[in-house]
């Protein structure tokens, strides 16, 4: 264990003069990616046009999205009951719907920060909220790895690889110790976060995560259904063609949630599953799909924050 506090420790003094930089170029190589894909197709885009029942597909793909952002809500109260803080669920999906928009803000984090204040804020462990914000992003990995597995044949192993970490990660008795090695890295707290560090430092997970990574699965497969109707909206996709979208749909979100750079995930999901779909969809239809679905995405979650804005609801 020493060992690798030690490991951590130099990597960390080396990537910290690095990593504004690093984010620059992973946005500025997703960008590049992106515009000359749309250079190269742009007569075949000029062209695109919604169907028929374009307008009805689009609808269809905003309700599952702001369906999903709705559900996940719900799952939060899950984890935060497992870590011994029962919640009401309106209260969640409204705290989670009203900080989920901030994730577009620079730093990537202002939403996960926003939900620890609302539990603190309504008389509820600050350890707890600010575990479950560390639990949900591994929960949704675990769930995106699942999904993607299911419906693809190709680097298999590599996925499975991934998913064995992730799932162990989460087990209590990997997890458990890794939080309190975690928390002897920051030294000693500062007084004024004493309170809050020695009850992170308390908190234990009794048992597997179990029913929050079959929520988040959920989550990720409405998701990946809201971006199949976003694609419908342009062209009618057989349905053998379905499971190899939500295959490259979940890669491309984790991909875009676990690499740092773009807020919530802009230019890196789109390059990810722009790349992985290349000679699976015509170019023209990955390239609008895509983009109309970033503005489905976003829109759902707009409509999500002004609901639990202009209502609320779920104050505990």
């Amino acid at each position: 264990m020493a060992q690798l506090a030690l490991i951590l420790t130099r990597l960390k003094r080396v990537l910290q003069p690095i990593r504004p930089y690093l984010r620059w170029l992973i946005v500025g190589l997703t960008l590049f990616f992106i515009a000359s894909m749309v250079r190269q197709h742009w007569q075949e885009v000029r062209l695109l046009r919604l169907r028929a029942a374009g307008w009805q597909w689009l609808l269809i793909s905003l309700s599952f999205t702001l369906s999903a952002h709705l559900w996940t809500g719900w799952v939060w109260s899950w984890i935060l009951q497992i870590l011994g803080q029962p919640v009401p669920r309106a209260w969640s999906m409204a705290v989670y719907l009203r900080t989920n928009i901030a994730k577009y803000l620079p730093g990537n984090v202002w939403h996960l920060y926003g939900r620890v204040v609302a539990a603190k804020e309504a008389g509820f462990s600050i350890g707890a909220a600010t575990l479950s914000v560390v639990l949900e992003p591994l929960l949704m990995v675990a769930a995106a790895l699942i999904l993607a597995v299911i419906n693809v044949r190709q680097n298999v192993a590599l996925q499975l690889l991934g998913l064995a970490i992730v799932l162990l990660a989460i087990h209590p008795q990997i997890l458990n110790p890794l939080l309190r090695f975690a928390q002897k890295l920051k030294g000693k707290p500062r007084p004024d976060r004493a309170d809050a560090s020695s009850i992170a430092t308390g908190l234990q997970i009794q048992t597997y995560p179990i029913r929050p990574l079959l929520g988040e699965l959920g989550f990720v497969l409405l998701r990946g259904i809201g971006m199949v109707a976003a694609l419908q909206a342009i062209q009618s996709l057989d349905v053998a063609q379905i499971p190899l979208i939500l295959s490259v749909f979940s890669i491309a979100w984790v991909m875009g949630l676990v690499i740092p750079g773009a807020p919530g995930g802009i230019g890196v999901f789109e390059a990810i599953a722009i790349a992985l779909l290349t000679g699976h969809l015509p170019a023209s239809l990955i390239l609008g799909g895509v983009a109309l679905y970033r503005l489905i995405s976003i829109l759902a979650e707009v409509i999500g924050a002004g609901l639990a804005y202009g209502k609320r609801f779920g104050n505990p």
